[in-house]
């Protein structure tokens, strides 16, 4: 939280997947959650740090990340926290904990030990049957024509396996037509020595470009757009078009549904007898309940609108 020059971290252990439901009723409904919540003063890594989010009041920016159930979930999310937010200017921190730290002029590193960005050699290419693959690789040959593959892999492992993959992808038989939306891409052009890359999830350390094996490649990366990918795919493997009306709905139920006691049931657990010579221990900030946003009538009333909006403009696409 940035206000009046000056910052501070709160901390919640099981608001990684709350963080969208903390935010959509706006800064205000969010600043006295955050508040509500531990004060710390230390750092998570990438690594511990599932979802977070960066309130600076004094530059009207929000920076967050949590992890999305789909393309679609993540889409609503954005639209209604741009509405929600009017006159803040509302970023998905990409790179995680890197965007904030940087944010703050901390840098990017600050939370990440030396060399903790993984490379490796690739021997094969994740190609997939399932029609709801992680991630969609498309690659232009040297004819000119475009190829593309559904992948198991997240986008930003195809950059972690350097350029050698390129030629593992381009032997791959075909893979089945898209049903769902992937959470990202990438497209490669050998010829421009260009990487172009969306998602709608964390690709840490995108911002630390040239990653290992790409130093005479360029990167065009595209947050989560979609849209130039989705112009140069084959026509017999196009991005389908989710409705978003349901993702929205979800994003609704979620205002009205308290965050379960889970401090409590772990409490039960560890009291339980355990195997013979051990003894269960459990760390002292997952017995905290995360306070949740509470947001007043008509911090609600706005959301709701901002909802109804939305779903009414979803279901007549």
């Amino acid at each position: 939280m940035v206000e009046n020059g000056a910052w501070q971290r709160y901390y919640s252990h099981w608001a990684a997947d709350r963080v969208v439901d903390d935010l959509l009723t706006g800064p205000a409904a969010a600043t006295r959650c955050f508040r509500a919540n531990r004060e710390i003063d230390e750092w998570l890594d990438d690594v511990w740090c599932e979802g977070a989010a960066l309130v600076d009041h004094d530059r009207r920016i929000l920076w967050w990340f949590a992890f999305a159930d789909s393309w679609a979930d993540h889409i609503a999310a954005r639209a209604v926290l741009a509405r929600t937010w009017p006159g803040w200017e509302v970023r998905f921190a990409h790179d995680g904990m890197g965007d904030l730290t940087h944010h703050l002029g901390l840098g990017r590193d600050l939370t990440r030990e030396p060399g903790w960005f993984e490379t490796f050699e690739p021997t094969g290419f994740a190609a997939t049957e399932s029609t709801e693959p992680s991630s969609v690789v498309s690659l232009r040959l040297p004819d000119g024509r475009v190829r593309a593959w559904g992948s198991d892999w997240e986008p930003v492992d195809h950059l972690a396996g350097g350029p050698g993959l390129i030629d593992l992808a381009a032997a791959c038989q075909p893979t089945p037509a898209l049903t769902d939306m992937p959470y990202g891409g990438v497209h490669f052009d050998p010829q421009a020595r260009t990487v172009s890359l969306w998602a709608v999830q964390n690709v840490a350390g995108i911002h630390n470009w040239p990653l290992p094996g790409w130093h005479d490649w360029a990167l065009d990366f595209r947050g989560d757009d979609h849209t130039r990918q989705a112009a140069l795919l084959p026509a017999d493997f196009p991005f389908p078009q989710p409705p978003l009306a349901a993702a929205l709905r979800r994003l609704g139920d979620g205002l009205s549904t308290p965050p379960p006691d889970n401090g409590a049931l772990l409490a039960r657990a560890a009291g339980a007898p355990g195997p013979v010579g051990t003894v269960p221990v459990v760390n002292p900030a997952a017995l905290v309940a995360h306070e949740p946003a509470d947001p007043t009538p008509a911090e609600l009333a706005v959301v709701r609108t901002a909802l109804d909006a939305l779903v009414a403009g979803a279901e007549g696409d």
